[in-house]
This record gives structure tokens, C-alpha cells and sequence, in this order.
């Protein structure tokens, strides 16, 4: 297990019992045990305590035993007890025992029996005598009985000589009489649990920064415990994952390395030694049970399986082999059975290993094989009907089963599960238009089963998936043999649907890299071209023109098999699509819809999420609970981004914009997310790291026309010294929006040209930029604009009462960053200023905001003659990184040693300590060190901050 300076990771209260439990020899004597399964990190832990209390003064031996499978210390002296007992002492410690003892102890080891071990104890004994010491026993569940026996009668003798014994061992069966007699001989038992999941982010640290040279997004260390399942918290089953990784399973983002691997890919080092070491730790399993576990893993990777599954695949003379070592997998909690008798992997990176191996036998055509017999006996449609599970087996089959047979079997399990298990209808219907051409007669209706299935659900991957059956039945020379069945445009409402998700992955469906005919062709039906303009207008690919009102009642989905659905109808389409446009357009839009179908709030959220390119909030606000979206999507986490940012938790959305990067860069049906990046652009620039907000906004193409991303340019441009270049730039975005028609967002970007214009000294701009705000909040109306407009007298006339009125506003709306630049302009106009600069230090704090911000707050407090407000940062609760500087100080690391252990430059080292000395208000490494033993800068560290005037 691996550990940091000074301190085992997670371990400390477990080191310091044991090492405690080492110094506390005569009277206070005890007899400790420390049990753990394997991996957990007992050896380290006794090795560390026995460091610390040998540095603190006390004695330690190691007890162990013949042909114990252990490392040996040259320097070691050893004595063989002659009754399968050996005492090392790596330090020197024991005295030389006296020749008198020397003799009769070697007779009686050559003697051997009783004789053996008492000469054994009265030498021990006396050397506690002279010098008192503790003994070490690592590994008692390895110890075989003559040699377990042996120890618990010392035990009994050494307990009245004051001799402290620590063992470590893992917790087994009461049964055994040796582990059931030393474990009663312990006066404590300390059980060592899983790690806390913020200790594996440490380790998980740490480790990809010494590899790697970089440090880890935290999600790694999640995906890590996910993938280890039962195993989550295991050290060295944490390590083992990370030594699994390569180079190119890790992406830099931020300065941060993020996962590119979908947890099911993760796996232990698959090495049958690393494996056998955690899937069968106390009894190796035999062949035949490893080679049904690799080949359960093979079959659970694409297939559900049930109990009663195994079974009755297998023939009749099999199955009672197949009992046993089902049995076995389970017993051993290599499989879990849940409620409903489906099997899956305890530990599910022990499965993704286990698929590396060598394979033996014929899975694909045992299950073929089965599938005919079926088949054979009661056709293709009752088999599927009666056996739904074997879809997935169907699938994995490919041309071992003829289409004939495959087709109508997966239709009917598709149909059969469609209610109670939907993915696995959905993976049915797609392995059968896989099979389907667009000559057969079942291929559109089937299309439409399979789209309306997905869309109820949310299951846009699903849907893109359709993309490629959908094409072949919209190309004009296949419709033709369709007479039978709708024309192309009868598929508007299947195109539609791919659209849409499209839409939620941030492809373009009319630009679509990867199915670029098929976005056109899609593109074409009345229905996705609907779609795909309010795309357009949300940031995702080029503006288009808008449909009219006309085209758009061809978007129907009312009809069967769409109740409900989560597709807007043609008068909630316009609605959104006005939401980017005037409050004419908007009435308009409004008046064409129930009156109790949105209400003022409702349509103020969706205005909100116009402004931020929030495709998934828009239709949420819209759609209420008919809205349902996969979670992992692009457009749903972008949700959560401004969410998060709107909220001031700027890490949580540059956390998301990570995510959803890498999803982008790693998924197949994940498109370009520019908003997404401009918005993290935006973010760093703000905190002042224009490096890499520049690395994120290169991503980010001058044609992207939202206001949001010319808003990212804006600050960019002007931070990087290019600042005539970023105002000239900001006004041609800006008018250019308008001209689109793409309102929404604009005032931020106004805003922003006029605080800047401000700053700089530029009264024209300033009146300029104001006249620009009045005009847009004439023509849209919103509340963000009256807020903008406010805000914009505020700073242009040092209007203290707007500037009052719009910081009421936008506290009431969240919006934490807007409400620190109202704070800052407070500060410039109202009578008492510093209550607005310590509100803005605080709010800043909560953001990170960094260089721009701190001029910004010089100033104003020169020009109205007022201290700074400082943060009184020891009383904020450490971080991480906070913790592991202290522990290595504590240690007495120097700033190279430190350096080396976090991969960074001693004087970045100097540079973390000293903002660490001016938050813990300590003024030395001694001083740090004494507050860190005795408590108290845990305790002032969990306390409320503050700002205080100096």
C-alpha cells in the first residue's frame, strides 16, 4: 500500500493504535490483533507503527515462523525457536543472550517438543528483562497449526512479563482452532475498514502523479470505486486499476488527467497471480472454476444472465458440474445473485480482466446452438416471446444464426420487454434493423417501435443508433419498393427523433460529422428541420432559417405510440424558438398555447436558458414532465454546468466541462460542445488563468455566433493585452446576434463591453454600450435585460439607486458572479462602500477569482479612500492538498523532498506553504507542526470565514 511522508493514507488513527499498543510494555502491556481482508494494508501499517515507535525509543521484534513466505532483513538477527517459531530483530535490539541461555536453547531446539518452546519463552523473558520490547506477527492466518499452537501458548506467557504483541491477520472462520485461540487470546481487536472515498482521491492522486506526472481528476478516483465494486476502498486493489492504465486511457484537461474509459473497462493488472490474489484470496480456485469465470465474464459482458439461464443452456449431463461451480463463484462472492436471479460480478474490473484471458471453448456457438434447438422446437416468435433474455445472445451470435430465425425472435423479445425491461428492448430492436433491409416490409414499422421505445425513455444513443436503417429508407431509391407503407414524409416523426438527440449529444444534424448525409437528408422533412433551427438558435451548429408556422404542424406526435412523448408539439417548438428573440415574438409564440400551460416563472426559466444556450433547461421549462433526457448526454450536463456557475460552484462546472469534453473526444455518439468550452473559457478567464482559458477557448470556433461565446472571446481577447482588438470584435458579435435574431445573452455581452469600456476610460464606449442595452431591453423585455439595464446606469451615470435595484434582482435570480460586478459598482457609488467590497470579497472568494478582480478591488477602494477587507483564511476548512503539505511538514520533508513526492517545483512548494502559513495564521513550520498535533488547526479549519477591514 502505498503511502505519503510520515503517514499511511487514510491510516493514521490504525498506525498510531498500533504504534501506541508497541511502546505500551510492563503493566500496560496488551495483546493487539489487527484483521483485514487482503490488500487493506495491514503489513504497512505494522511496518509503519513499528517506525514510529522504535523512533520514539521502544523495541520491536518480529515473530514469524519456518518457511514463512516473507522478505528477509540481512542484518537481522534470527532466532530459530525449534517449534516452528523464528524472532527477527532488524534493529538490534535484543541484548546478546548469555551463553548459559545459548546453550541450553540450541539442545533444546535440536531436542525439540515442549522442551523447544519453554527454553524459547525463558530466553524471551529474559531478554524483556534487560531491554523491554514488543513483538510483531504479521500474516497469522498463513501460519500453519504447529506453529499457531506454539504462539498462543506464548501469548500466556507473555502477557504477566508485560511484553506487548501486535498481530495482523484476516478474519477467517471461527472453526479453526488455531485463528479461534489467538483471537480470543487478544485483549483488542481493530479491524481496518475500506478506505473513505476522499482518502482514495489521495491515493489515486498521488499514484497518477508519480506515473504520470500530472495530477488526477477526482472523477478517476469515483470511476476507480465503481469499477471495483465490493472491492471499493482496497488499496491495493486501487492500485492495481491504476497499474492497468495506459498513457492513452488519460486525457489533460485543466492540468488535470481525466479518464477516458468507460468503467466497465477498468480492470485489476490481469496477471493470474494479481487476480487469483483478490478473487480467491484464502482458497485458490481450481481450473475449471477460473475457466467458468472467464467465461461467465465473456458471456455478462454483452448478455444478461439469470440462474435458471445457465441451466438450461447447458445439457442435462453438464449440469451438475455447472452447479458446483456456480456454487463456488457465488460462495466465494466472485458473482452476487440479486432478488430476480440475475448474475453479476461482485468486483466488475475482476470481470473486465478476466476477459483478457484466454477464452476456452465455443461461447457464440454454444449459444447458437441452443438458439436453434429452441427455434427448432417452438419457433422463432414463441422462443423470443418466451425467452426475451436471449435477445442479447441473439445479437452476439451475428451470422451463426440466420436472419430468418434471428428476426422475427428478436421482434418479439423486443416487444416482450418493451414494459418491464426497456434496454433490453431497445438493444433488440437495434440487432434486428441490423439484420432488416429497407426492401422488407417490417423495417419501418419496426423503426417506428424502436424510436418511440427510445424516446419514451431518453435513450438518445438509442436513437442515434437508428440512424443508418432510417438513411437507407429516406434515400429515394429504396422508397420506392416502400407502397405499401408511408412515403419518406410519413418518417418525419422517426427523423424528427433523431434529431433530437442529435441535439442532446450537441451534433448538428445538418452538419453532422459522422452521418453528414444522413443530417442532411433528416434535415429535410419539416419536422427535423424545425428541430434543427432551434439548434441552431441554442448555440448547437449554424443558424438556419426558422420554420414557419405552417411547416411546423407537420411535427405530430399525438398520434400511436407517441402519447406523452417527450418531443415538443408545433406550438411549444415556436415558443422555444421565440425564446431567443423579441417579447413580440414571444407573446406571439405564447398566445398559440393553453392558458395554463406556462406561467410567468416557468417562461422567465426559459428565457434564463435561452441566454446560456440551454437547450435541455428550455425544454424542460417547456415540456414539464413529459421531459425525460438521459443524464449522460451533453445537453443535460451543460444543464447542470450553468447550474453550477450560475450557483458560484465555478469547480463543479469546470468539473462538468471536463466530462463533458472527454465524452466528446471518447464517445461515438457525442457531438462538438462549444458552448460547454466557452463557458469554461469564461470561468478561467475570470480567475485570471488566460493560459488556460485561452487552451479552451482555441476549441471554440469564431463561427460559433451565441452570444456566450463571443462574451468568452471578449474577456480572452482583452485579458491576453489585446484590448482595442476585443472591444472592435465584441461589437461586431453583438450586432451580429441581433441580426440573427439571437437576443438572448446579448445584454451580458453588452454589459461586459461597457464595464470594460468603463475601466479603461472610454466615456463614448461607455454611452455607446448604454444606448445598445436601453435599445435591447426595448425590444426583449426580459428580466436579465432590465437587470443588465440597471446595472448599465449603475456604471455609466453612478446611479447608486439602480445599481441598488438590479443587486436585488440578481441575488433574487442567483446569479452569484453578476451579483459580485453589481457589489463592485456599489462600491464605486453608494454612501457606505465597504459594506458592497466586503459582500464582493466574499462572493469572490467563493469563486476563485483572481487577478482581474483583485485590480478591480484596489481601485475601488483607492478612489473611496477604504482598507481592502481581508479574508481570514485560517478559518476555512483544509483542503486536500492543505492536508498532505501538513502531514510531510509535520514529518520534517524539506521543500525538494516535498517537490519530488508532488511532482512539482520546490518553488511552487515555497509558494503553497507560504499561502498555507497565511491561512492557518502560522508564522513557522514549528508553529504549523504544533498546531497540527495538538488539534487545534483541525478544529479552527471546520469554523466559519470572515472579512474583517485592516
Amino acid at each position: 500500500m502505498r503511502h505519503q511522508r510520515g503517514a499511511v493514507i487514510g491510516r493514521d488513527g490504525a498506525v498510531r493504535d498500533v504504534a501506541e499498543a508497541l511502546r505500551a510494555t510492563g503493566e500496560a502491556a496488551r495483546i493487539l490483533l489487527v484483521t483485514a481482508e487482503a490488500g487493506m494494508g495491514k503489513t504497512t501499517i505494522l511496518e509503519q507503527a513499528r517506525r514510529a515507535a522504535a523512533q520514539a525509543g521502544a523495541a520491536v521484534v518480529r515473530l514469524g515462523w519456518e518457511d514463512e513466505d516473507a522478505e528477509d532483513t540481512a542484518d537481522a538477527t534470527v532466532l530459530d525457536a525449534g517449534c516452528g517459531l523464528t524472532v527477527e530483530d532488524p534493529d538490534g535490539c535484543l541484548p546478546p543472550l548469555m551463553a548459559a541461555r545459548r546453550a541450553p536453547l540450541r539442545a533444546a531446539v535440536r531436542e525439540g517438543g515442549a522442551s523447544a518452546l519453554s527454553a524459547f519463552s525463558e530466553a524471551l523473558t529474559e531478554a524483556s528483562r534487560q531491554t523491554p520490547f514488543a513483538l510483531v506477527v504479521d500474516g497469522v492466518e498463513r501460519m500453519p497449526q504447529r506453529s499457531a499452537d506454539a504462539l498462543a501458548l506464548l501469548l500466556r506467557v507473555f502477557r504477566p512479563r508485560g511484553v506487548p504483541v501486535v498481530m495482523a491477520g484476516r478474519p477467517g472462520p471461527a472453526a479453526e482452532p488455531g485463528r479461534a485461540r489467538l483471537t480470543a487470546a487478544a485483549d483488542q481487536v481493530l479491524e481496518l475498514p475500506p478506505l473513505q472515498p476522499a482518502d482514495v482521491a489521495t491515493l489515486v492522486d498521488i499514484h497518477v502523479t508519480r506515473r504520470f506526472g500530472r495530477p488526477a481528476e477526482s472523477a478517476l478516483a469515483d470511476a476507480v470505486s465503481r469499477a471495483l465494486g465490493t472491492l471499493a476502498g482496497n488499496p491495493r486493489a486501487v492500485l492495481s486499476v491504476l497499474g492497468a492504465l495506459d498513457e492513452q486511457d488519460l486525457v489533460e484537461l485543466d492540468g488535470r488527467l481525466c479518464l477516458t474509459l468507460p468503467d466497465k473497462r477498468l480492470r485489476l493488472t490481469a496477471g493470474a497471480p494479481e487476480l487469483l490474489r483478490f478473487g480467491w484470496p484464502d482458497t485458490p480456485a481450481d481450473s475449471r472454476t477460473i475457466k467458468a469465470a472467464i467465461v461467465t465474464a465473456c458471456v455478462l459482458d454483452h448478455a444478461e444472465v439469470h440462474v435458471d439461464d445457465a441451466f438450461t443452456m447447458m445439457p442435462s449431463a453438464g449440469a451438475r458440474s455447472l452447479e458446483y461451480t456456480l456454487d463456488r463463484l457465488i460462495k466465494d462472492g466472485i458473482l452476487t445473485v440479486d432478488p430476480q436471479g440475475r448474475l453479476s460480478f461482485a468486483v466488475p474490473a475482476l470481470a473486465a480482466a478476466l476477459r483478457t484471458l484466454p477464452i476456452h471453448g465455443d461461447v457464440q456457438g454454444n449459444s447458437a446452438r441452443y438458439i436453434k434447438r429452441l427455434a427448432d422446437e417452438f419457433g422463432a416468435e414463441a422462443t423470443g416471446r418466451g425467452y426475451p433474455r436471449l435477445a442479447d445472445r441473439v445479437a452476439a451470435s451475428g451470422p451463426l444464426l440466420d436472419d430468418a430465425l434471428a428476426v422475427p425472435l428478436l421482434l418479439a423479445a423486443a416487444r416482450q420487454d418493451a414494459r418491464t425491461n426497456w434496454p433490453r428492448s431497445a438493444r433488440a430492436y437495434a440487432a434486428a434493423l441490423h439484420r432488416l433491409t429497407p426492401q422488407d416490409q417490417r423495417t419501418h414499422g419496426v423503426l417506428h417501435e424502436a424510436s418511440s421505445l427510445s424516446l419514451r425513455h431518453g435513450d438518445h444513443e438509442g436513437l442515434l443508433a437508428l440512424g443508418k436503417p432510417l438513411l437507407a429508407l429516406l434515400d429515394p431509391p429504396h422508397t420506392e419498393h416502400t407502397e405499401d407503407v408511408e412515403k419518406p414524409a410519413g418518417l418525419s416523426n422517426i427523423a424528427a427523433a433523431w434529431v433530437w438527440a442529435a441535439l442532446h449529444e450537441h451534433r448538428a444534424p445538418c452538419a453532422d460529422s459522422v452521418h453528414r448525409r444522413l443530417g442532411k437528408v433528416a434535415g429535410r422533412s419539416p419536422a427535423g428541420a424545425g428541430l434543427a433551427a432551434l439548434g441552431g438558435l441554442y448555440g448547437i451548429g449554424p443558424l438556419s432559417a426558422r420554420p414557419t408556422a405552417a411547416s411546423l404542424h407537420i411535427l405530430d406526435t399525438s398520434g400511436p405510440g407517441h402519447v406523452r412523448m417527450p418531443l415538443p408539439k408545433p406550438t411549444e417548438l415556436r415558443l422555444m424558438t421565440a425564446a431567443v428573440g423579441s417579447h413580440t415574438e414571444l407573446s406571439r409564440a405564447r398566445q398559440h398555447m393553453p392558458p395554463e400551460a406556462i406561467d410567468d416563472h416557468t417562461l422567465d426559466q426559459l428565457r434564463g436558458a435561452a441566454a446560456y444556450a440551454d437547450l435541455a433547461g428550455a425544454l424542460a421549462a417547456v415540456l414539464g414532465d413529459r421531459y425525460v433526457a438521459a443524464p449522460e448526454g451533453i445537453a443535460v450536463q451543460y444543464r447542470g454546468m450553468v447550474r453550477d456557475y450560475l450557483a458560484g460552484d465555478w469547480d463543479a462546472a469546470l468539473a462538468a466541462a471536463r466530462r463533458i469534453e472527454v465524452r466528446s473526444r471518447t464517445h461515438a455518439a457525442a457531438g462538438t460542445p462549444h458552448l460547454p468550452r466557452a463557458l469554461a473559457a469564461e470561468i478561467h478567464c475570470t480567475r485570471g488563468d488566460v493560459a488556460r482559458a485561452t487552451a479552451w477557448l482555441d476549441l471554440v470556433p469564431d463561427t460559433a455566433t451565441h452570444p456566450l461565446a463571443a462574451r468568452a472571446r471578449l474577456a480572452v481577447r482583452y485579458w491576453s493585452g489585446r484590448r482595442e482588438e476585443a472591444l472592435e470584435e465584441a461589437w461586431h458579435d453583438a450586432r451580429l446576434a441581433r441580426k440573427n435574431g439571437q437576443l438572448a445573452g446579448v445584454e451580458r455581452l453588452l454589459l461586459r463591453i461597457l464595464s470594460l469600456a468603463a475601466r479603461s476610460d472610454q466615456p463614448y464606449t461607455v454611452q455607446q454600450a448604454l444606448e445598445e442595452v436601453e435599445t435591447l431591453h426595448d425590444e426583449a423585455a426580459t428580466p436579465m435585460t432590465h437587470e443588465a439595464l440597471l446595472l448599465a446606469r449603475g456604471i455609466a451615470h453612478h446611479d447608486a439607486d439602480s445599481a441598488l435595484t438590479a443587486h436585488r434582482l440578481i441575488k433574487l435570480r442567483g446569479d452569484v458572479y453578476l451579483s459580485v460586478i453589481s457589489c463592485l459598482c456599489l462600491t464605486h457609488v453608494a454612501d457606505d462602500p465597504r459594506r458592497w467590497l466586503t459582500e464582493a470579497m466574499g462572493n469572490a472568494h467563493t469563486l476563485g477569482l483572481g487577478g482581474p478582480f483583485r485590480t478591480a478591488v484596489t481601485r475601488a477602494a483607492q478612489q473611496r479612500n477604504i482598507p481592502v477587507p481581508r479574508l481570514r483564511q485560517g478559518q476555512q476548512k483544509l483542503t486536500e492538498l492543505d492536508i498532505r503539505l501538513v502531514r510531510m511538514v509535520t514529518d520534517g520533508a524539506t521543500n525538494r523532498q516535498i517537490a519530488a513526492e508532488l511532482a512539482c517545483s520546490p518553488k511552487t512548494v515555497e509558494q503553497r506553504l507560504t499561502r498555507l502559513f497565511q491561512r492557518t495564521g502560522s508564522r513557522s513550520r514549528r508553529e504549523l507542526t504544533a498546531a497540527w498535533l495538538n488539534g487545534s488547526l483541525t478544529q479552527t479549519a471546520s469554523g466559519p470565514s470572515r472579512l474583517d477591514d485592516h
